[in-house]
C-alpha cells in the first residue's frame, strides 16, 4: 500500500548529452535510471506529479539542442532529461486545477515520471473518446499549428491551388485535409513512395510526388501546378522553397511553419529566387503556434466532430518504449517516420 509520504520508484530517463552543431545522432542522448518520489514536495506549490504515457517527437526540438540565446524557447540543459510535449496521468497534485487521475498534455520530461512545476504549459484532457496520443498530434500543438498556419496566415478560399511540403508529417497531413474540406486543389511532396501513396489514398490529396525522384523541382511543380500555386505551406526550406517561389501566383501566400531540411546543417542553404516576391506581391509570413493558443477551443470544436465522423484521419508512427526515443527523434531528420512520430512510454 502506498504511504502518505509517497512511494519511491525507479525512473528511466532520456538524458541530453551536450550541444550538437551538426547532424543529430542517437549517441547525443543516453538512457539512465534514477529514482523519484511519487509525491509533490510540500514546498512545490502548484506542482503536479505525473506518469508519462506518450511523448512527442517534433522537429523544433532539434533547435533546442544548440547553444543559442534570444529565441522563443530556451535550449535544453546538457546532462538533464530532454523535455517536450507529452500526454500524462496525474498521480499527485498541489495545483487546484488538476487532481489525481486527471489526464493532461503539455510540457513534460522524457522519463517515466515527471514533477511538473511549469504548470502554465498544461492542458486538461476532457474528451477521452479519441486516442490519448492525439493530444500531442491532431488535438495538440501540430493540430493547432496546421489550423492557424493555414486558416489564419493564408486566408484560403475555395478553388485555390495549395502545395504542402513534408505533407505526410504531423502538420502537413492536416493542412492537406483542411484544404480539401474547403474545396481547394491540393498537392503534397514527401520523401518515399509509401508516403506519396498515403497522401493520395488516405488523406485525399489530389496529387503528390516524391521529391527525391525529381531532378528538377521547378519542372515538377510546373507539372502539378500548370497555373501556379496560390498557397504554399512551408515545412522544409532550402531547394524546395527556391523552386516554389518561381511557381507562385500573383498575391500568393507562403505560410512558414518550419524548414526541416536545414536543422542538421551547420551552415543553412541560401535561397536565390526571393526577388519574385516583389512583382508577384507574395505575402510570406512565419508564425509560432503559441500566438494562437487562444483559438484552441474554437479549433477543437471544429476538429473533434470531423474526427468522429471520419472526415479527417490522422496517421501516427508509434515507437514503443523510452529506450527507443533517441532513434525516433533522430529519425525525423532522415524521414524515417510515416506520420506523427510518437513515443509510447506506457499504455496505461
Amino acid at each position: 500500500m502506498e504511504s502518505d509520504d509517497g512511494e519511491v520508484v525507479s525512473n528511466k530517463q532520456v538524458i541530453f548529452k551536450d550541444y550538437v552543431p551538426g547532424v543529430l545522432k542517437e549517441s547525443d542522448m543516453y538512457i539512465t535510471t534514477s529514482t523519484i518520489k511519487l509525491k509533490v514536495p510540500e514546498d512545490c506549490t502548484n506542482g503536479v506529479l505525473v506518469k508519462n504515457l506518450y511523448l512527442s517527437c517534433d522537429p523544433y526540438m532539434r533547435n533546442r539542442m544548440r547553444n543559442f540565446q534570444g529565441s522563443y524557447i530556451s535550449p535544453l540543459k546538457p546532462g538533464s532529461p530532454i523535455s517536450g510535449r507529452g500526454v500524462a496521468k496525474v498521480l499527485d497534485s498541489r495545483h487546484p486545477d488538476y487532481k489525481k487521475g486527471d489526464f493532461i498534455w503539455g510540457m513534460t520530461g522524457w522519463e517515466e515520471y515527471s514533477l511538473i512545476t511549469a504548470t502554465e504549459t498544461l492542458f486538461k484532457i476532457h474528451d477521452k473518446d479519441v486516442p490519448l496520443s492525439y493530444y500531442i498530434g491532431i488535438l495538440g500543438m501540430p493540430g493547432l499549428t496546421a489550423y492557424a498556419g493555414f486558416y489564419e496566415i493564408c486566408s484560403p478560399k475555395k478553388g485555390e491551388f495549395v502545395f504542402i511540403s513534408a505533407a505526410s508529417g504531423a502538420v502537413g497531413q492536416l493542412v492537406g485535409q483542411f484544404a480539401k474540406l474547403l474545396g481547394c486543389y491540393v498537392v503534397g511532396s514527401a520523401g518515399s513512395k509509401d508516403k506519396v501513396d498515403l497522401l493520395k489514398n488516405k488523406f485525399g490529396f489530389d496529387d503528390a510526388f516524391n521529391y527525391k525522384e525529381e531532378l528538377d523541382l521547378d519542372a515538377a511543380l510546373k507539372r502539378y501546378f500548370p497555373d501556379g500555386i496560390d498557397i504554399y505551406f512551408e515545412n522544409v526550406g532550402g531547394k524546395m522553397l527556391d523552386a516554389v517561389v518561381l511557381n507562385m501566383r500573383v498575391r500568393g501566400r507562403i505560410s512558414v511553419c518550419g524548414m526541416v531540411s536545414q536543422y542538421n546543417l551547420e551552415q543553412p542553404e541560401g535561397v536565390h529566387n526571393l526577388m519574385h516576391l516583389v512583382p508577384k506581391r507574395i505575402h510570406m509570413e512565419g508564425f509560432l503556434v503559441y500566438d494562437f493558443f487562444h483559438l484552441f477551443p474554437k479549433y477543437l470544436d471544429m476538429v473533434l466532430p470531423y474526427i468522429k465522423q471520419g472526415k479527417i484521419v490522422y496517421v501516427e508512427d508509434i515507437a514503443e518504449g523510452l529506450e527507443n526515443a533517441p532513434a525516433a527523434l533522430t529519425g525525423l531528420f532522415a524521414g524515417r517516420n510515416i506520420g506523427k512520430q510518437v513515443v509510447a512510454v506506457s499504455h496505461e
